[in-house]
């Protein structure tokens, strides 16, 4: 489980079939072999690593039901490590598991994202949401997007402060909607 803070933003180093090389380094310290690290919000597990790079095997299904199809060499992405239970909560329940790619309508710092209609039923204003893994406040829903308001901070030290109009995001819907949303038609 992850609370979509990041707390490094790597880049890609080299994309190779199903392998997916990324430099960083604080995700590393205390990440071996087997460890999941999520990357722009997707869970991945590191099966190689070095002093400062480490190896995913991306599946073709998280390629093509994630962003992360479209990462070229010397792109910037999003890093965090698993929650630690005696650590901070400092952001929502985050699993690593992304519902959907949605589209850059406004880039930051009044970032408006677009995702599909389908899952707008499960965002609340001032509710949770991630993109690209990061935890954010939603506000100002429509039918088929809502806007985050991105801090300078955020901007400069995740994708956000480099994703323009049109990019592509990886968005996870907040899961305890989704949970309550099948407890209530459970019986339906």
């Amino acid at each position: 489980m992850f609370t979509g803070i990041v707390e490094e933003l790597g880049s890609v180093r080299a994309r190779e079939g199903a392998k997916l090389t990324i430099s960083a380094s604080t995700v590393l310290e205390d990440s071996g072999i087997g460890a999941s690290i999520a990357v722009n919000g997707c869970c991945l597990t590191v099966v190689e690593k070095g002093s400062d790079w480490w190896v995913a095997d991306v599946s073709d299904e998280t390629y093509s039901r994630t962003s992360l199809g479209a990462l070229q060499p010397g792109d910037p992405v999003n890093l965090e490590r698993p929650m630690q239970a005696n650590g901070r909560f400092g952001g929502h329940i985050v699993l690593g598991h992304v519902d959907a790619v949605g589209e850059v309508v406004s880039p930051a710092p009044q970032l408006v994202v677009r995702i599909p209609r389908e899952l707008m039923r499960y965002v609340v204003e001032k509710g949770s949401c991630t993109v690209d893994g990061i935890s954010l406040t939603v506000f100002n829903l429509t039918d088929d997007t809502f806007e985050v308001a991105v801090i300078p901070h955020t901007a400069s030290v995740t994708t956000l402060g480099h994703r323009p109009a049109g990019a592509r995001v990886n968005i996870e819907i907040d899961v305890l909607a989704k949970h309550v949303e099948r407890l209530v038609n459970a019986d339906k």
